[in-house]
Protein backbone atom coordinates (compact mmCIF):
# COMPACT_ATOMS: atom_id res chain seq x y z
CA UNK A 1 0.00 0.00 0.00
CA UNK A 2 1.06 3.42 -0.77
CA UNK A 3 2.40 5.52 2.17
CA UNK A 4 1.51 9.06 0.05
CA UNK A 5 0.36 11.30 3.00
CA UNK A 6 -2.81 13.20 2.05
CA UNK A 7 -4.11 15.69 3.97
CA UNK A 8 -8.38 16.38 3.17
CA UNK A 9 -10.01 19.60 3.22
CA UNK A 10 -13.50 19.62 3.82
CA UNK A 11 -14.82 23.55 3.34
CA UNK A 12 -17.90 24.50 5.50
CA UNK A 13 -20.36 27.62 5.82
CA UNK A 14 -23.35 26.79 7.11
CA UNK A 15 -24.88 24.50 10.01
CA UNK A 16 -27.95 23.85 7.81
CA UNK A 17 -25.79 20.68 6.35
CA UNK A 18 -24.84 19.77 9.83
CA UNK A 19 -25.49 16.31 9.05
CA UNK A 20 -23.77 16.49 5.56
CA UNK A 21 -20.56 18.03 7.15
CA UNK A 22 -20.52 15.15 9.62
CA UNK A 23 -21.20 12.29 7.14
CA UNK A 24 -18.57 14.02 4.55
CA UNK A 25 -15.87 13.55 7.81
CA UNK A 26 -16.76 9.85 8.38
CA UNK A 27 -16.41 8.92 5.14
CA UNK A 28 -12.90 10.38 4.87
CA UNK A 29 -12.10 8.54 7.89
CA UNK A 30 -13.50 4.92 6.95
CA UNK A 31 -10.78 5.17 3.50
CA UNK A 32 -8.59 2.24 2.69
CA UNK A 33 -5.77 4.63 2.06
CA UNK A 34 -5.77 6.86 5.61
CA UNK A 35 -5.69 10.55 5.48
CA UNK A 36 -2.89 12.08 6.85
CA UNK A 37 -5.07 14.31 8.58
CA UNK A 38 -8.99 15.90 7.82
CA UNK A 39 -9.05 19.82 7.97
CA UNK A 40 -12.72 21.31 8.50
CA UNK A 41 -12.19 24.81 7.51
CA UNK A 42 -14.98 26.83 8.33
CA UNK A 43 -15.99 30.04 6.56
CA UNK A 44 -16.92 32.98 8.59
CA UNK A 45 -19.61 31.24 10.86
CA UNK A 46 -18.30 31.48 14.61
CA UNK A 47 -21.08 29.74 15.54
CA UNK A 48 -20.37 26.51 13.49
CA UNK A 49 -16.76 26.72 14.22
CA UNK A 50 -17.62 26.45 17.85
CA UNK A 51 -19.98 23.59 17.53
CA UNK A 52 -17.71 21.36 15.43
CA UNK A 53 -14.34 22.34 17.60
CA UNK A 54 -16.63 20.99 20.04
CA UNK A 55 -17.63 17.73 17.88
CA UNK A 56 -13.93 17.01 17.25
CA UNK A 57 -12.18 17.81 20.12
CA UNK A 58 -11.41 14.50 20.75
CA UNK A 59 -10.56 13.35 18.13
CA UNK A 60 -6.85 13.95 17.10
CA UNK A 61 -7.39 13.21 13.00
CA UNK A 62 -9.53 15.78 12.76
CA UNK A 63 -8.73 19.43 13.06
CA UNK A 64 -10.88 22.58 12.81
CA UNK A 65 -10.00 25.87 11.79
CA UNK A 66 -11.35 29.37 10.80
CA UNK A 67 -10.62 30.89 7.03
CA UNK A 68 -8.00 33.03 7.56
CA UNK A 69 -8.84 35.14 4.28
CA UNK A 70 -12.19 37.02 2.79
CA UNK A 71 -15.05 34.93 3.03
CA UNK A 72 -15.84 32.18 0.03
CA UNK A 73 -14.55 29.20 -0.81
CA UNK A 74 -11.03 30.12 -2.71
CA UNK A 75 -9.82 31.49 0.59
CA UNK A 76 -11.31 28.56 3.24
CA UNK A 77 -9.06 25.93 0.39
CA UNK A 78 -6.42 28.32 0.91
CA UNK A 79 -6.39 28.56 4.75
CA UNK A 80 -6.49 24.41 4.32
CA UNK A 81 -3.65 23.88 1.84
CA UNK A 82 -1.52 26.86 4.27
CA UNK A 83 -2.48 24.29 7.82
CA UNK A 84 -1.98 20.74 5.98
CA UNK A 85 0.61 18.87 6.48
CA UNK A 86 0.40 16.09 3.87
CA UNK A 87 2.61 15.88 0.54
CA UNK A 88 -1.00 15.57 -1.45
CA UNK A 89 -4.09 17.88 -0.51
CA UNK A 90 -7.48 16.49 -1.59
CA UNK A 91 -10.64 18.53 -1.61
CA UNK A 92 -14.33 17.11 -0.68
CA UNK A 93 -17.45 19.00 -0.51
CA UNK A 94 -19.27 19.52 2.43
CA UNK A 95 -22.98 18.03 1.07
CA UNK A 96 -20.71 14.25 -0.59
CA UNK A 97 -19.46 11.39 0.76
CA UNK A 98 -16.42 9.43 -0.72
CA UNK A 99 -16.56 5.61 -1.62
CA UNK A 100 -14.14 3.75 0.57
CA UNK A 101 -10.93 3.78 -2.27
CA UNK A 102 -11.52 7.41 -3.12
CA UNK A 103 -7.69 8.07 -1.37
CA UNK A 104 -6.17 4.73 -2.60
CA UNK A 105 -7.23 6.21 -6.57
CA UNK A 106 -5.92 9.61 -5.98
CA UNK A 107 -2.66 7.99 -4.73
CA UNK A 108 -1.64 5.82 -7.36
CA UNK A 109 -0.97 8.05 -9.87
CA UNK A 110 1.17 10.39 -7.68
CA UNK A 111 3.96 7.95 -8.27
CA UNK A 112 5.12 9.70 -11.33
CA UNK A 113 6.63 12.93 -10.44
CA UNK A 114 5.39 14.93 -13.08
CA UNK A 115 1.43 14.24 -11.96
CA UNK A 116 0.64 17.11 -10.17
CA UNK A 117 -3.22 16.79 -9.68
CA UNK A 118 -6.08 13.68 -9.72
CA UNK A 119 -9.54 14.27 -9.80
CA UNK A 120 -12.85 12.14 -9.49
CA UNK A 121 -16.41 11.75 -10.39
CA UNK A 122 -19.13 12.96 -8.74
CA UNK A 123 -21.82 11.31 -8.92
CA UNK A 124 -25.66 12.91 -7.85
CA UNK A 125 -27.17 11.93 -5.36
CA UNK A 126 -30.90 13.30 -6.03
CA UNK A 127 -33.46 14.25 -3.01
CA UNK A 128 -36.34 13.13 -4.78
CA UNK A 129 -35.12 9.88 -5.34
CA UNK A 130 -34.22 10.66 -8.72
CA UNK A 131 -33.34 12.55 -11.76
CA UNK A 132 -35.87 15.04 -13.00
CA UNK A 133 -36.88 13.78 -16.34
CA UNK A 134 -36.28 17.20 -17.84
CA UNK A 135 -32.47 17.42 -16.38
CA UNK A 136 -29.90 16.59 -18.91
CA UNK A 137 -27.16 14.55 -18.16
CA UNK A 138 -24.87 17.09 -20.25
CA UNK A 139 -25.45 19.86 -17.45
CA UNK A 140 -24.66 17.68 -14.34
CA UNK A 141 -22.20 20.48 -13.41
CA UNK A 142 -25.08 22.61 -12.38
CA UNK A 143 -25.23 20.56 -9.76
CA UNK A 144 -21.94 19.98 -8.81
CA UNK A 145 -21.58 16.53 -10.51
CA UNK A 146 -19.45 15.00 -13.32
CA UNK A 147 -21.51 15.35 -16.59
CA UNK A 148 -22.21 13.03 -20.10
CA UNK A 149 -19.44 14.29 -21.99
CA UNK A 150 -15.94 13.63 -19.77
CA UNK A 151 -13.53 11.07 -20.82
CA UNK A 152 -13.69 7.76 -19.46
CA UNK A 153 -10.78 5.83 -17.44
CA UNK A 154 -7.93 7.34 -15.89
CA UNK A 155 -6.88 10.51 -18.78
CA UNK A 156 -5.14 13.33 -18.76
CA UNK A 157 -7.25 16.82 -18.50
CA UNK A 158 -6.87 20.39 -18.48
CA UNK A 159 -8.81 20.73 -15.21
CA UNK A 160 -10.41 18.60 -12.90
CA UNK A 161 -13.45 19.28 -10.49
CA UNK A 162 -13.35 21.58 -7.41
CA UNK A 163 -15.14 19.32 -5.21
CA UNK A 164 -13.59 15.95 -5.74
CA UNK A 165 -10.30 17.09 -6.67
CA UNK A 166 -6.49 16.39 -5.66
CA UNK A 167 -3.14 18.30 -5.73
CA UNK A 168 0.54 17.41 -4.98
CA UNK A 169 1.54 20.40 -2.42
CA UNK A 170 4.40 21.76 -4.61
CA UNK A 171 1.85 22.79 -7.36
CA UNK A 172 0.94 25.58 -5.10
CA UNK A 173 4.32 26.18 -4.19
CA UNK A 174 5.15 26.72 -7.97
CA UNK A 175 1.48 29.49 -8.81
CA UNK A 176 0.19 30.05 -5.05
CA UNK A 177 -3.03 28.99 -4.52
CA UNK A 178 -6.73 29.07 -5.38
CA UNK A 179 -7.62 32.89 -6.91
CA UNK A 180 -10.05 35.10 -4.92
CA UNK A 181 -12.38 37.05 -7.11
CA UNK A 182 -13.45 33.68 -8.73
CA UNK A 183 -15.78 31.32 -7.49
CA UNK A 184 -18.15 31.42 -4.46
CA UNK A 185 -17.72 34.29 -2.11
CA UNK A 186 -20.79 34.13 -0.08
CA UNK A 187 -22.88 35.95 -2.38
CA UNK A 188 -26.12 34.03 -3.39
CA UNK A 189 -25.12 33.41 -7.03
CA UNK A 190 -23.53 30.05 -7.27
CA UNK A 191 -20.56 30.96 -8.79
CA UNK A 192 -17.43 28.68 -10.08
CA UNK A 193 -14.39 28.01 -12.30
CA UNK A 194 -11.66 28.54 -9.25
CA UNK A 195 -10.06 25.10 -9.79
CA UNK A 196 -10.47 25.78 -13.74
CA UNK A 197 -8.26 28.94 -13.33
CA UNK A 198 -5.70 27.38 -11.11
CA UNK A 199 -5.44 24.50 -13.39
CA UNK A 200 -4.28 26.49 -15.79
CA UNK A 201 -2.35 28.26 -14.18
CA UNK A 202 -0.64 25.47 -13.26
CA UNK A 203 -0.04 23.63 -17.18
CA UNK A 204 1.31 27.26 -18.07
CA UNK A 205 3.45 27.28 -15.31
CA UNK A 206 4.80 23.46 -15.91
CA UNK A 207 4.02 22.26 -19.03
CA UNK A 208 5.68 19.17 -18.54
CA UNK A 209 2.49 18.77 -15.64
CA UNK A 210 0.44 16.13 -15.70
CA UNK A 211 -3.35 16.50 -14.75
CA UNK A 212 -5.47 13.52 -14.39
CA UNK A 213 -8.98 12.99 -14.06
CA UNK A 214 -9.92 8.98 -12.95
CA UNK A 215 -13.71 8.16 -12.76
CA UNK A 216 -13.29 5.34 -10.26
CA UNK A 217 -12.26 7.92 -7.18
CA UNK A 218 -15.99 8.29 -7.13
CA UNK A 219 -18.11 10.88 -4.75
CA UNK A 220 -21.46 10.75 -4.00
CA UNK A 221 -22.70 14.40 -3.76
CA UNK A 222 -26.17 15.78 -2.41
CA UNK A 223 -28.31 17.23 -4.70
CA UNK A 224 -31.05 19.59 -2.69
CA UNK A 225 -34.41 19.50 -3.87
CA UNK A 226 -34.25 23.40 -4.17
CA UNK A 227 -31.82 22.83 -7.30
CA UNK A 228 -34.19 20.12 -8.90
CA UNK A 229 -36.11 22.94 -10.18
CA UNK A 230 -35.34 24.80 -13.94
CA UNK A 231 -34.61 27.94 -11.68
CA UNK A 232 -31.86 27.06 -10.16
CA UNK A 233 -30.73 25.48 -12.94
CA UNK A 234 -31.18 29.00 -14.95
CA UNK A 235 -29.37 30.81 -12.59
CA UNK A 236 -26.52 28.18 -11.96
CA UNK A 237 -26.06 28.16 -15.93
CA UNK A 238 -26.20 32.22 -16.00
CA UNK A 239 -23.56 32.06 -12.90
CA UNK A 240 -21.49 29.94 -15.05
CA UNK A 241 -21.23 31.96 -18.20
CA UNK A 242 -19.99 35.24 -15.23
CA UNK A 243 -17.72 32.69 -14.47
CA UNK A 244 -16.12 31.73 -17.36
CA UNK A 245 -15.54 35.59 -18.22
CA UNK A 246 -13.42 35.94 -15.49
CA UNK A 247 -11.60 32.90 -15.29
CA UNK A 248 -10.54 33.85 -19.42
CA UNK A 249 -9.86 37.58 -18.13
CA UNK A 250 -7.27 35.67 -15.78
CA UNK A 251 -5.79 33.39 -18.02
CA UNK A 252 -7.18 34.15 -21.70
CA UNK A 253 -9.60 33.12 -23.79
CA UNK A 254 -7.87 31.26 -25.84
CA UNK A 255 -6.86 28.48 -22.90
CA UNK A 256 -10.10 29.74 -21.08
CA UNK A 257 -12.23 28.21 -23.12
CA UNK A 258 -10.72 25.50 -24.63
CA UNK A 259 -13.02 22.56 -23.48
CA UNK A 260 -16.11 24.61 -23.64
CA UNK A 261 -15.30 24.61 -27.22
CA UNK A 262 -15.63 21.27 -27.75
CA UNK A 263 -18.16 20.65 -25.20
CA UNK A 264 -20.54 23.38 -26.78
CA UNK A 265 -19.61 22.15 -30.66
CA UNK A 266 -20.05 18.58 -30.09
CA UNK A 267 -21.40 17.08 -26.49
CA UNK A 268 -24.20 19.38 -26.32
CA UNK A 269 -25.26 19.31 -29.98
CA UNK A 270 -25.34 15.73 -29.40
CA UNK A 271 -27.33 15.65 -26.26
CA UNK A 272 -30.05 17.82 -28.24
CA UNK A 273 -30.21 15.20 -30.58
CA UNK A 274 -30.59 12.11 -28.26
CA UNK A 275 -33.19 14.37 -26.28
CA UNK A 276 -35.45 14.60 -29.61
CA UNK A 277 -35.25 11.02 -30.39
CA UNK A 278 -36.11 10.32 -27.07
CA UNK A 279 -39.56 12.28 -27.80
CA UNK A 280 -40.22 10.43 -31.01
CA UNK A 281 -39.37 7.37 -29.03
CA UNK A 282 -42.14 8.56 -26.62
CA UNK A 283 -39.41 8.59 -23.29
CA UNK A 284 -40.26 10.58 -20.58
CA UNK A 285 -38.72 13.96 -20.83
CA UNK A 286 -37.08 14.03 -24.26
CA UNK A 287 -38.32 17.52 -25.76
CA UNK A 288 -37.78 18.80 -22.81
CA UNK A 289 -34.51 17.77 -21.90
CA UNK A 290 -33.60 18.95 -25.64
CA UNK A 291 -34.92 22.49 -24.70
CA UNK A 292 -33.01 22.54 -21.49
CA UNK A 293 -29.53 22.12 -22.61
CA UNK A 294 -30.62 24.89 -25.62
CA UNK A 295 -31.76 27.43 -23.11
CA UNK A 296 -28.76 26.57 -20.70
CA UNK A 297 -26.54 26.88 -23.46
CA UNK A 298 -28.01 30.68 -24.05
CA UNK A 299 -28.36 31.33 -20.48
CA UNK A 300 -24.65 30.78 -20.22
CA UNK A 301 -23.76 32.93 -23.22
CA UNK A 302 -25.79 35.79 -21.96
CA UNK A 303 -23.54 35.64 -18.37
CA UNK A 304 -20.21 35.56 -20.60
CA UNK A 305 -21.02 38.51 -22.20
CA UNK A 306 -22.29 40.37 -19.28
CA UNK A 307 -19.69 39.03 -17.18
CA UNK A 308 -17.21 39.94 -19.73
CA UNK A 309 -18.37 43.16 -20.44
CA UNK A 310 -18.04 44.15 -16.54
CA UNK A 311 -14.86 42.39 -16.19
CA UNK A 312 -13.53 45.26 -18.86
CA UNK A 313 -15.38 48.29 -17.87
CA UNK A 314 -14.08 47.60 -13.78
CA UNK A 315 -10.73 46.29 -14.96
CA UNK A 316 -11.00 43.55 -12.73
CA UNK A 317 -8.20 41.74 -11.34
CA UNK A 318 -7.31 38.82 -8.99
CA UNK A 319 -5.82 37.99 -6.01
CA UNK A 320 -3.36 34.68 -5.43
CA UNK A 321 -2.25 34.10 -2.28
CA UNK A 322 1.36 32.65 -1.61
CA UNK A 323 0.32 30.23 0.25
CA UNK A 324 3.37 30.46 2.56
CA UNK A 325 1.63 33.90 3.37
CA UNK A 326 -1.09 32.86 4.15
CA UNK A 327 -0.57 32.97 8.08
CA UNK A 328 0.97 36.25 7.56
CA UNK A 329 -1.92 37.97 5.49
CA UNK A 330 0.24 38.76 2.53
CA UNK A 331 -0.68 38.70 -0.81
CA UNK A 332 0.06 39.53 -4.31
CA UNK A 333 -1.33 40.58 -7.09
CA UNK A 334 -2.42 38.68 -10.34
CA UNK A 335 -4.19 40.72 -13.67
Amino acid sequence: MSTLGISVVICVYTEDRWEDILAAVASVRAQTHPALETLVVVDHNPTLLDRLGKEYKENGEVRVLPNAGPRGLSAGRNTGIAASRGEVIAFLDDDAVAERDWLRRFADPYSDPRVLAVGGRAVPVWSSGRRPDWFPEEFDWVVGCSYRGLPHGRVRVRNILGGNASFRRTAFDVVGGFATGIGRDGDKRPMGGEETDLCIRLSRARPDAILLMDDRAVIHHKVPEAREHFGYFRTRTYAEGLSKALVARSVGTEKGLESERHYAGRVLPAGVVRGLRDQLLARPGGARRAGAIVAGVLTAAGGYVVGSLRARRAGTTFEVVRIGAVREGEREDAA
